[in-house]
């Protein structure tokens, strides 16, 4: 069983020290006041936030970056890892990260989009790790902190226990511009929510592996070490699309390469976060927006049934590019009820 190779996470308590990272892109050092508010919030959680060298350094090298996460992580002081945010350039230099460091020194970690490069290292290095909860885009969101996404992120930090998913009643993915600090104090709009895509009858029960698709397409075209075959046999697959709004036909390239590479038909069932289909280069409107979600989930359904008729998927859950975010256990066991439409995660 995949996750008796999980070391088993230790939870944070008040006062302890967090290190804020930017493995990907420092935008700290491009937003500094997003940031501070990030900080604040983090502050607000009880914790005590930790910068390292690259943390806001814009153009740091790859090296330096693999430097703070291994130093990060060896830090008996630093109880937890958040990132800033995410990025493009992970995959340049995660796979070349060392696995003793990580394997030794078991810590939540936080971070979604390009960070699932790491966290997919983390897996194969036996630890778990968290798929949400960055600084700008859930500590440092406009205005407060989505209660939702508060709840999943107290789960993760300071909660031992298995939690039931559930579906908000609204949601928001139109953003509001970083580069106007007025914009700090704004809300956002958000709009109701259609809630889960639930597709199969039967039961099923795994540990979680995934993360953004983007992301994995460059694991998988690039030859990036990933789960055994025989591990994906008791995987339950979650995946979501970012800012980047990419076409069904993308999409289905994707899936349909986890489908040729023998992944989706041993996988027990499938979670697809909530697709994000609003950015500031493309500012959809609401009808092209549902459009545009109608169209990924009949894609990814289609080719899921071509390599699997029968397990459950679940569509347009909160997780992923869309707030609020539900903070994804990765390498946590899940239980999906579909007599019930119900899914709990082991936090």
């Amino acid at each position: 069983m995949p996750d008796a190779k999980f070391k088993k996470l230790p939870k944070l308590h008040l006062g302890d020290r967090v290190a804020i990272l930017s493995p990907s892109f420092a935008a700290p050092g491009r937003w500094p006041e997003v940031y501070q508010l990030g900080l604040e919030r983090v502050k607000e959680f009880g914790l005590e936030p930790v910068e390292f060298p690259t943390t806001r350094q814009l153009g740091s090298s790859v090296e330096d970056r693999a430097q703070d996460l291994i130093a990060a992580f060896e830090d008996p002081t630093i109880n937890a890892v958040i990132s800033t945010i995410g990025g493009s350039d992970q995959v340049v230099y995660v796979k070349n990260l060392p696995q003793q460091p990580f394997a030794d020194n078991p810590k939540p970690f936080f971070g979604f989009s390009d960070n699932t490069h790491f966290e997919n290292h983390l897996w194969l290095c036996g630890v778990p790790s968290f798929y949400g909860g960055s600084i700008f885009t859930q500590f440092a969101m406009q205005g407060e902190m989505d209660e939702m996404t508060i709840k999943y992120l107290r789960h993760a930090l300071f909660d031992n226990g298995e939690f039931e998913l559930t579906s908000s009643e609204t949601y928001n993915d139109v953003g509001l511009n970083w580069n106007d600090r007025d914009n700090l104090n704004e809300h956002r709009m958000y709009e109701p929510n259609t809630g889960w895509l639930w597709d199969g009858a039967g039961d099923a029960e795994g540990v979680t592996w995934g993360g953004c698709v983007e992301s994995v397409d460059e694991i998988l075209r690039h030859g990036v070490a990933i789960p055994a075959l025989e591990d994906f046999k008791q995987v339950v697959l979650f995946a979501e699309t970012s800012e980047e709004i990419p076409s069904a036909d993308y999409v289905r390239r994707v899936y349909r390469a986890l489908g040729e590479r023998g992944i989706l038909e041993r996988v027990k069932a499938v979670l697809v976060g909530r697709p994000k289909a609003w950015e500031f280069g493309k500012p959809n409107s609401a009808k092209q927006k549902a459009q545009y979600r109608e169209m990924q989930a009949s894609t990814i359904l289609q080719i899921v049934r071509y390599y699997n008729p029968t397990i459950p998927v679940i569509q347009n859950i909160d997780f992923g590019h869309t707030d609020p975010q539900i903070c994804l256990p990765n390498g946590q066991n899940v239980r999906v009820l579909s007599s019930q439409r119900k899914i709990f995660v082991q936090f």
